[in-house]
């Protein structure tokens, strides 16, 4: 192959490298069109063959790549050896696979071509053990690894951590020489994975404090958690101070969510809504709306979370089911009942979403403790069977007790009964609704009704 031509093709393959149907056009012509490509293992060959080989490794099926390197293997001249490229790129078509099988096969392959010292092929190697679950033969290649980079160690400590060896992970990690911020942030997140909330924020502390790290914003979007399940507001301030004076606040819209989501469950609702003022009406997403519609809901501001969402439609933000779950809530516990009835309607009718069990549990709440037990009963009945079950009855059984009404409490509790029988706080609920309306003789008929069906209520317990 003339090298103009070798060279057009490598600039064809460059430039159509995302798309799929392009490469295989290419690949065929370089199979049919002439021998050379196979006779001569010239440079830009060989670069042209890594960068179909990488295509493949990193598409749909990698599986093509392990195809087109056995073919290569058949096809290449005697003598021809891969580079670290070509091995790299099929470590990563066995990684996506989750097929360590296959990275057994290319492991012997670099051994028997020389790299076994090589820093980016066994790093590679690590990480594919790692990420299929090959725990022990991940340890043997990073302890064989004559040099380790960064790269290196924080795939091992990221994998580990994705497996749950959160105690390993940390070992790994305080013998790690040079720590930077990928490796904090990495164990940082593992902490919080598992609930440790507090040594999460102890280790930020230590990397910002005593290290002299500064987060990147992947650092901060994993520490956010930490700080709304502690309830710590100063720290949430401290973050909001370090994304202003870095500039992190400025690009990334998920820091600037987080902070809404964050202040909103610290307690300190006015923070987050001016937070959500500070970001430009352009900016705003899903995210950031649905972040300010949940911390108005969870903290009883109905009327504001309904003008809020209101204000999202204004701005032709398709709302999410989050976003009508949390607008639910807040007209359920704000009394707003139409304005709940009227977006629930709209998530059907207008947006096309499908209602799950938390809507319509939502809904009949709301309407429940309005009194609207009729229309409460009708939307219960139509929920789908694929989504009732019984905490919908019991929701309303619980409604009907409150506001006293016989007739359609005695209705529900038919419904309870079908899907459950053994559990006695309904039938104890039943019984007292039947006594307060004065009908104790069926009062007493549901408490012997529950002997019958051996149903047990849990006793009440005291801490003191």
């Amino acid at each position: 192959m003339h090298l103009g031509t070798a060279t057009s093709l490598l600039s064809l393959i460059r430039k159509y490298e995302f798309s799929r149907p392009a490469i295989q056009q290419l690949h065929s012509h370089l199979i049919f069109a002439s021998t050379s490509t196979f006779s001569y293992a010239t440079p830009i060959i060989f670069t042209i063959w890594n960068s179909i080989l990488r295509h493949y490794s990193l598409g749909p099926i990698p599986q093509e790549a392990v195809f087109l390197f056995k073919h290569l293997q058949l096809k290449l001249p005697t003598g021809f050896f891969f580079d670290s490229f070509s091995y790299s790129f099929l470590i990563k078509a066995a990684t996506n696979l989750f097929q360590p099988v296959i990275g057994k096969q290319v492991h012997c392959l670099t051994l028997k071509s020389g790299f076994h010292s090589h820093v980016y092929v066994q790093t590679a190697l690590l990480g594919m053990y790692v990420n299929c679950h090959c725990l022990v033969e991940s340890c043997h290649v990073f302890q064989e690894m004559p040099v380790r980079n960064s790269v290196t160690w924080n795939a091992f400590i990221t994998g580990l951590i994705r497996w749950g060896e959160l105690s390993f992970a940390r070992t790994v990690f305080d013998a790690m020489p040079e720590k930077n911020v990928v490796s904090w942030t990495g164990v940082i997140d593992g902490y919080t994975r598992v609930g440790k909330f507090n040594e999460a924020l102890l280790l930020f502390r230590e990397m910002v404090v005593r290290e002299g790290i500064k987060p990147s914003e992947i650092t901060l979007l994993t520490i956010f958690p930490a700080i709304w399940n502690t309830g710590y507001l100063e720290s949430c301030q401290m973050l909001h101070a370090y994304g202003v004076k870095s500039g992190i606040n400025s690009f990334d819209i998920r820091v600037m969510n987080s902070l809404v989501d964050a202040y909103s469950k610290c307690g300190s609702i006015g923070s987050a809504s001016k937070v959500f003022c500070d970001i430009e009406d352009e900016r705003r997403n899903l995210v950031t709306w649905t972040s300010i519609i949940s911390g108005f809901a969870m903290h009883g501001m109905a009327e504001e979370a309904s003008d809020c969402f209101r204000m999202m439609q204004s701005a032709n933000v398709r709302p999410n089911q989050i976003t009508l779950l949390s607008v639910l809530h807040a007209c359920s516990h704000g009394g707003l009942v139409d304005e709940g009835v009227e977006f629930f309607a709209k998530m059907v009718n207008g947006f096309g979403l499908r209602p799950n069990i938390k809507h319509y549990g939502s809904l009949i709440d709301m309407l429940g403790r309005a009194g609207r037990l009729e229309e409460a009963e009708r939307i219960a009945l139509e929920v789908p069977s694929d989504t009732s079950n019984v905490v919908i009855w019991r929701t309303l059984l619980g409604a009907c007790s409150f506001h006293g009404n016989a007739e359609v409490g005695q209705r529900v509790m038919q419904k309870v009964m079908e899907l459950e029988k053994t559990y006695g706080g309904d039938y104890v609920l039943l019984s007292n609704i039947f006594a307060n309306d004065g009908r104790y003789i069926d009062s007493e008929g549901v408490r012997r009704l529950m002997d019958e069906e051996n149903a047990q209520k849990v006793p009440g317990l005291s801490f003191c």
